[in-house]
């Protein structure tokens, strides 16, 4: 039996400068809030574009976690 991998977005939020590069890389699943970046869903079982926005960011306050 294969397992179904869990995809999880971790996000220091502290750490985030709110430049919306994520957002424009990645729309379908992140979003400014208060200037700062959020992840609409943190659990996803399809990575999508979410592992570019995380490559993107310049303070690197995003990490895909791979289950």
């Amino acid at each position: 039996m294969v397992g179904i991998l869990m995809i999880e977005i971790k996000q220091d939020k502290n750490l985030c400068i709110g430049c919306g590069a994520c957002v424009a890389i990645c729309p379908d699943n992140w979003i400014m809030d208060k200037n700062k970046a959020k992840p609409k869903k943190t659990k996803l079982n399809e990575i999508g574009c979410n592992e570019e926005a995380a490559s993107v960011c310049p303070v690197q306050c995003i990490k895909i976690i791979k289950k």
